[in-house]
């Protein structure tokens, strides 16, 4: 079969164990999977056997009591990934990192770090952080508003991208003989003056071999999709339902296209779990068993999360879904929004909510063939440009790749193997040029077209 243009991305979310809040008690789980190397390093390789794109390290800088045990005990992700780059080749390394509660001086120095030591396998996922106990962590009086929260994030991006060209890429001339180490014509100062950073530079390391880390955003909120729409490589985007996927990829493709961006570039990316079997008789084996490792005591902390984590636990279970939309609109936005509307459209309890949001029974449960045809729908329907995959069961990644991987590759919208060796090859992106070496080939140009060809 002659492979098409477009392929296919696969990323994997890397939860350690209790990201799905019930799952930590299978009796295949490791209960402190979450600070586990040996895991990290297992799925890793699996993922990278599978040819997947990049491992994903989620994280968040508050917890509490009622916080998923994954969340409670777990590893800084810049950490774990530059752990995880000593051990795989190909496969890319994503971690998320907080513009709230971050100095992007520092912030640059890191990612630049991942990408030199995984030779231009690193990517950021820039959040704003939602939880409003994360203000507390850092000395600060009060979380921001939401609105104010894009702000920073787009100023601190911003920034840390200026930075990340502090260096053009022939600088280091290290010519032994003159004894000349760097170009200093080829060292920029960014001396940023904005809104809320002051940042003068240059950053104390070069760009690596994908030119600077690639961006991922996971923005839901009409705030969050100008964002993402206007800065990311690659956006996260929430669970629902396939009219759902496809109303937010068209709206987040409009909106790149409105900033001036090619929007086939943007990749989009649906949260997606996989419950796969052989049979129907093991489809229905395998959701009952991750069915019963779902308790309510559970279900409703999970539920909280997205409404800055509020305790559902004071009303009736079997009571009406509370107004709290208020509580989510300076929190989780986009999810929390989600979670309204799915129970009041469906009249569904506050116990029925709960469940639904751990344990959704959807087209993506099903044998291999049965799965792949959805992924392959979603694919080429516009829904998706790809997924990033998470567990339900300790087993799902290994079946996804042994099951449903092949047939992806057989009908050609999935790579066989790695055509690339950098995060950017993969997604399809090109390197971006240094902004000094652009000016200055820019003038160069300029200076070289004759007078008489600049008169109109």
């Amino acid at each position: 079969m002659t492979t098409p243009s477009r392929q296919l991305k696969l990323g994997f979310i890397m939860l350690g164990a209790g990201g799905g809040w019930g799952d930590w008690r299978h009796p295949d789980a490791n209960p402190r999977g979450s600070t586990d190397i040996d895991l990290y390093k297992r799925q890793a390789a699996v993922a990278e056997a599978g040819k997947f794109d990049f491992l994903f390290v989620a994280d968040s800088v508050h917890i509490n009591e009622r916080s998923s045990p994954h969340y409670l005990n777990r590893f800084e992700p810049l950490t774990i990934l530059s752990a995880l780059g000593a051990v795989t080749q190909r496969i890319g390394l994503v971690g998320t990192l907080t513009v709230s509660y971050s100095e992007p001086y520092t912030v640059a120095r890191q990612f630049a770090s991942l990408d030199h030591l995984s030779r231009g396998r690193a990517g950021w996922n820039v959040v704003t952080s939602w939880l409003s106990g994360s203000a507390e962590n850092y000395g600060k009086p009060e979380h921001p508003p939401h609105a104010v929260r894009y702000g920073i994030a787009a100023e601190h991006l911003q920034t840390v991208q200026g930075l990340w060209d502090s260096w053009e890429d022939d600088a280091f001339v290290a010519d032994r003989e003159s004894g000349r180490f760097f170009d200093p014509a080829k060292l920029h100062t960014l001396d940023h003056k904005g809104e809320h950073f002051s940042v003068k530079g240059p950053l104390n390391i070069a760009r690596s071999c994908q030119g600077q880390p690639v961006i991922f955003q996971a923005g839901a909120s009409d705030d969050g999709r100008n964002f993402a729409s206007k800065h990311a490589d690659a956006i996260f985007a929430g669970g629902g339902t396939y009219a759902d996927a496809r109303s937010y990829y068209t709206d987040v493709k409009r909106r790149a296209a409105g900033f001036g961006r090619d929007a086939t570039k943007l990749a989009v990316l649906p949260g997606l779990r996989v419950i796969v079997g052989r049979d129907a008789a093991e489809v229905e084996r395998k959701y009952q068993e991750a069915l019963s490792l779902v308790r309510i005591e559970e279900a409703l902390p999970a539920l909280g999360r997205s409404f800055n984590d509020h305790d559902f636990a004071q009303y009736p279970l079997d009571g009406p879904f509370p107004d709290v939309a208020a509580l989510g609109a300076e929190s989780n936005r986009s999810a929390s929004e989600r979670i309204v509307v799915l129970a009041r459209e469906n009249n569904l309890t506050l116990r029925e909510t709960a469940l639904r949001l751990l344990a959704p029974r959807d087209e993506f449960v099903g044998t291999p063939t049965q799965v792949a045809d959805a992924i392959q729908r979603w694919f080429e329907n516009g829904a998706a440009d790809g997924f990033i995959l998470g567990q339900v069961l300790p087993s799902d990644l290994q079946d996804f790749v042994e099951l449903i991987v092949p047939i992806l590759q057989a009908r050609g919208i999935y790579r066989r193997d790695y055509e690339h060796d950098t995060l950017r090859g993969h997604l399809g992106l090109d390197v971006p040029v240094n902004r000094y070496a652009a000016a200055r080939a820019a003038g160069l140009a300029a200076a070289s077209v004759p007078a008489a060809a600049t008169v109109a």
